[in-house]
């Protein structure tokens, strides 16, 4: 009962460690580095920990199991957890097939700035392009909106690091209209 009970609680470390260390990989290319520093502080205590428990009992299979599967679903859960938290912006690419004006309209109307130019596809036709700058929790909404008007629109998503002037709703930003020099990943 005692070598399984050490098995979970290495399983359950690792889940946690792997999953910090996800997030605090995503905090760093968001230019977050305070908050990735106190993410990797407690990820080592936890690592140094199961490492300690590995290496008293490196020869139960059990643990070197339960160990690599706190990796593998401390990947999974880390990667859920950041996609949960949607931390920082990303800039939303959108070409409009149809009902270009509406949408633009729409998208205006529900406080997104958008800046609108014209492209050529690869048959040489005009397209209309939107660029939309929103905070990565706005995403699916924002997605909906654009689905519900244009359906064959083409939406890419990039992220986006950082950030200086321009137009936000007062959402999008926690100093209101403008930011400058803010990192996509403010404290607040």
């Amino acid at each position: 009962m005692e070598v399984m009970a050490v098995a979970v609680l290495i399983l359950l470390a690792r889940i946690v460690d792997v999953s910090l260390g996800t997030i605090r990989i995503l905090l760093l290319m968001h230019g977050c580095r305070l908050h990735a520093a106190l993410v990797g502080f407690f990820e080592c205590l936890i690592f140094i920990f199961v490492l300690g428990s590995m290496v008293q009992a490196l020869d139960n299979p059990i643990n070197l199991i339960f160990y690599s599967l706190g990796f593998a679903l401390g990947n999974y859960f880390g990667s859920f957890f950041e996609e949960k938290i949607a931390f920082g912006h990303v800039t939303l690419h959108v070409i409009s097939k149809n009902n270009y004006n509406q949408l633009v309209q729409e998208l205006r109307s529900n406080g997104f700035g958008v800046t609108t130019y014209c492209g050529y596809g690869i048959d040489e036709s005009e397209r209309k392009m939107l660029q939309v700058l929103i905070k990565r929790k706005e995403l699916p909404r924002l997605t909906r909106l654009i689905e519900n008007i244009d359906k064959e629109s083409f939406i890419s998503v990039l992220d986006t690091k950082s950030i200086k002037g321009g137009y936000f709703t007062p959402s999008s930003l926690p100093g209101g209209f403008f930011a400058f020099k803010k990192p996509a990943c403010s404290p607040k």
